[in-house]
């Protein structure tokens, strides 16, 4: 392995470090042609991954629903992880792990792939405004399907985001900070980058995994902040009209904590202003984040 310093950040590509202006794929590579690939994010605290464990553990089930092989072992990954931090040159790191199918012939068939690829991109944390939190964000419903829906490998982590980007768009059109999706049934599902919490009588409310969201290593640390300030979390389907009588809203993401939401399109949550377990439960995330615990 290449050890290599750079003020620009560094990507691991199968285990070698370059600089990212320097790191490359072939064009022939699923993960360009078709998006057929896996992926995690992730950051840093104090240069350290934060729930690397739990984020590799879901990039090999992502791998699995989706059938791509992984390359090298999770101890393996850690360990180019770690090598790309420390070459980065940053104190803090927003981290990208992506397993691809590998390349070969154009076609879909599977078999048609060799050697899966993995990647590691150790960039620049580049972290929302405080005034987010203070101030919190508005956000728009849009009504969409996801790639996975339906079928065999929901909940996977590929990294076929067009609806999601699509979705993300829309709502941007509208003002809005971050589109939260409604699936075919009329329900809430997530945010197209973001898991979704209301919270109602000082309960938590969020979608179960059952309704096909990601599972977000964020939303597991929220849920257990939660049961340890006594706040129960109920995970249930949510309808849109809930939102009208709903006492806070927040969503949750690696890299964004928990970004309190006051407005929803033309739907203001309670006073419109961030809500006090929420603010306490990113308080005490950070807390949690920043002990490494």
């Amino acid at each position: 392995m290449n050890a290599l310093t750079s003020h620009e950040g560094a990507v691991c590509i199968d285990g070698v470090i370059y600089r990212p202006e320097e790191a490359t794929v072939s064009v022939f590579d699923r993960g360009f042609l078709y998006g057929d690939s896996a992926f995690e994010v992730l950051r840093t605290y104090g240069r350290k991954p934060w729930c690397e464990s739990d984020h590799l553990v879901r990039l090999q089930r992502s791998c699995e629903k989706l059938l791509i092989p992984l390359p090298v072992s999770l101890d393996q990954l850690s360990i180019e992880t770690a090598l790309a931090v420390e070459a980065s040159g940053f104190s803090e790191c927003y981290l990208r792990l992506v397993i691809t199918r590998g390349e070969g012939p154009m076609g879909l068939d599977l078999a048609l792939a060799r050697n899966p690829s993995r990647m590691i991109y150790a960039l620049p944390l580049q972290l929302p405004a405080p005034e987010l939190y203070q101030h919190g964000a508005v956000v728009g419903l849009v009504h969409s399907g996801r790639v996975v829906d339906g079928v065999t490998p929901y909940g996977a982590k590929s990294s076929n985001y067009l609806t999601n980007m699509l979705a993300l768009n829309q709502a941007k059109q509208r003002g809005c900070y971050e589109a939260i999706i409604v699936d075919h049934a009329g329900e809430i599902v997530e945010g197209s980058t973001s898991n979704v919490f209301l919270v109602c009588g000082g309960r938590l409310i969020t979608p179960p995994v059952e309704a096909g969201i990601l599972e977000g290593i964020t939303r597991k640390q929220v849920i257990s902040i939660a049961h340890a300030m006594n706040h129960p979390t109920l995970e249930a389907k949510i309808r849109p009209e809930r939102l009208e009588t709903c006492d806070e809203m927040f969503i949750t993401s690696s890299i964004r904590e928990i970004v309190p939401i006051t407005r929803v399109d033309e739907i203001t949550i309670a006073d419109g202003r961030p809500g006090p377990i929420t603010l306490r439960l990113l308080h005490a995330y950070r807390e949690r984040a920043n002990l490494g615990k």
